[in-house]
């Protein structure tokens, strides 16, 4: 790290980093206060690097948005719906079976599933749902359910415990939780944009408890909405503590909040610049934590590409059609082609690496399909 490139302020910060010694909740809050965006961008392309190499990976996925029908309101949110709502929707089972089964032949690993809390939806549904996508290909991964709805499932539906609920899923297919629905850790902020949801505690208890059954995770912040920085330093703090507890979370997915059409419309959009210090920011400060995904659904694929020199070494996927943010006025493509994550990333000067739900390198799309090999294979890919 050329530290005569490093303003005089962030020095010891930076001497923290090449010393491998953690930063403190100050030092972050120093860093989001800076200015100097390619300072921070070094700093945290060499944290990057360190874990990293020059590696970036992607994940061939399918989105599966199965109902956008909720009981909650939340303020932000323009994806949920009531029953009557003419927008609301909900998927047969045989539906999102013969979408999966149509991706299949394209080499996806994952399908990646959320959707509202539905109030009517019975246990049989979802367990059936399971089981049928496990039936497809054994070696699909399948990745669902944010952590409040586990706790909808298991309260509402089930009515058990969460670690029973969370075993009775697993027991039926599932192979990860999402890492959705953490937005802004603060209770005042949370009651603001999203009053009635789970708590932050309610969320982290979720994931501790997977984590506990050995199950991995993703974890999230959305950011760009009312919240302070130190709102922003708090949640990355918390994550941060969880995964020294549980070493659970396999990345980290900053999401920037899109004000278009919900009642929180008149905030502006997060610009450029403040998505990249707050990568740049989350890659320093979350050092437990191995990968730092740009969703590129959120940034568009450009600005996520840029970001692999500000600590990301993840694309997220291929997505295959994704709702939550389209709905909220998102002007992103829906979803991108495995030649254009590639490309995307070799233009950057990052090796590009197909991986698995775990973060693991995969065998190459064209070589699956040549020997029909679909497993993982044993070392980290980017660790």
């Amino acid at each position: 790290m050329n530290h005569r490139l490093i303003p005089d302020a962030l020095r010891p910060i930076a001497e923290k980093i090449e010393s491998q010694e953690r930063i403190s909740d100050a030092d972050a809050m120093a860093l989001y206060q800076s200015s100097d965006l390619n300072a921070l961008g070094m700093m945290a392309n060499f944290v990057r690097e360190r874990k990293n190499g020059n590696y970036a990976s992607y994940i061939h996925n399918r989105y599966i948005n199965y109902s956008n029908i909720c009981v909650l309101s939340c303020q932000f949110c323009a994806f949920a719906a009531r029953k009557r709502d003419p927008h609301a929707f909900e998927y047969a089972i045989e539906e999102i079976i013969r979408v999966v089964k149509e991706a299949l032949p394209l080499g996806i690993t994952e399908v990646h599933m959320v959707g509202g809390l539905h109030p009517t939806l019975k246990k049989d549904w979802y367990l059936d749902l399971l089981r049928e996508l496990r039936a497809l290909d054994p070696d699909l991964h399948i990745k669902a359910f944010t952590a409040i709805e586990v706790r909808h499932l298991a309260q509402r539906i089930f009515r058990l415990p969460i670690r029973e609920m969370l075993e009775l899923l697993r027991e039926h297919g599932l192979g990860s939780i999402t890492g959705g629905g953490a937005e802004i850790f603060d209770p005042v902020v949370r009651d603001t944009i999203c009053r009635g949801k789970e708590t932050a505690a309610e969320w982290l208890d979720v994931h501790r408890t997977w984590h506990e059954l050995g199950g991995r995770s993703t974890c999230t912040m959305l950011y760009g909405h009312i919240e302070t920085l130190a709102h922003r330093v708090d949640h990355l703090s918390q994550l941060r503590r969880l995964q020294d507890e549980t070493g659970g979370f396999t990345g980290f997915v900053p999401f920037a909040f899109e004000p278009q059409t919900t009642i929180l419309a008149h905030i502006k959009a997060a610009s450029a610049i403040e998505q990249l210090r707050n990568l740049a920011i989350s890659r320093i400060y979350l050092d437990n934590i191995d990968h730092l995904t740009a969703y590129w659904v959120s940034t568009g694929l450009p600005l996520a590409q840029v970001s692999l020199s500000y600590g990301v070494d993840d694309l997220h996927g291929t997505i295959l059609e994704e709702k939550i943010f389209h709905m909220a006025g998102a002007t992103t493509p829906q979803q991108q082609t495995v030649a254009a994550l590639e490309h995307a990333i070799r233009e950057a000067g990052r090796e590009p690496i197909q991986r698995d739900s775990y973060y693991r390198r995969v065998v190459s799309s064209q070589n699956r399909s040549a020997t029909g090999v679909r497993s993982a294979d044993a070392e980290l890919a980017c660790v």
